[in-house]
């Protein structure tokens, strides 16, 4: 009992000496990377290839990204390291636009990037930031409880004070389910993978002159655990 004491009391003393906060840290936020109405006409950026679709379920829901408090895990340093806070929605962003979601296992690993298109032909450029336990998912895919493919990590507290959505008495955004949101209405009806090369068909548009992507860097994104 003695010797279970002073194992215990060690343990404890070495959290406390190790500074260990289970206090998620701030991440930055901005205000010139997200545009969402020119989602209805986004442009890929990137190659990709098609992926397959797990699931057409149109639920999208969504978590807040401080409920990730594991500072060792890969999901939180990437978050901290790659993402930003849109002042004007609350969604996850990283340089180059992405929106930050849980998906399944079905769908790679943190890092992975991808292009999601909705029947109505929005696309949604999304980037795993967090992965749904597949305890909790259905073939690692759509999740048990709600059905939902697309959970959006979020700052919620941006979210709820957005011009762009509807908060209900209980404080959720969009009755709990982005859905309800008209610009992501719809069943999913394509998933491709990102890859990291640029596609040879996009062009910028800089003061009425264009501007091959080519001429941009790439910014290469970590992959895996």
């Amino acid at each position: 009992m003695k010797k279970t004491f002073i194992i215990t009391l060690i343990l404890i003393l070495s959290i406390v000496l190790s500074g260990y906060s289970g206090s998620v840290e701030e991440i930055d936020t901005t205000t010139d990377i997200l545009d969402v109405e020119s989602l209805k006409d986004y442009q890929k950026v990137y190659q990709s290839e098609d992926y397959g679709v797990c699931s057409v379920s149109a639920t999208k829901t969504y978590m807040d990204y401080r409920a990730i408090t594991a500072k060792g895990s890969t999901q939180y340093r990437y978050i901290q390291a790659n993402m930003k806070i849109d002042e004007a929605t609350g969604f996850l962003v990283d340089e180059d636009g992405f929106i930050g979601v849980a998906l399944g296992s079905y769908y790679g690993v943190i890092g992975d990037r991808y292009y999601i298109t909705l029947e109505s032909g929005v696309v949604l450029p999304v980037v795993k930031v967090e992965e749904k336990a597949d305890g909790d998912t259905i073939g690692g895919c759509s999740h048990s409880s709600d059905g939902s493919v697309i959970e959006f990590v979020i700052d919620t507290d941006y979210a709820a004070s957005s011009d762009l959505f509807n908060r209900t008495g209980n404080g959720l955004i969009n009755f709990g389910n982005y859905n309800n949101y008209d610009l992501f209405r719809g069943e999913i009806a394509k998933v491709e993978k990102v890859k990291d090369e640029l596609n040879p068909n996009y062009v910028e548009f800089v003061t009425n002159e264009s501007i091959n992507i080519n001429s941009r860097n790439i910014f290469n994104y970590a992959s895996g655990y």
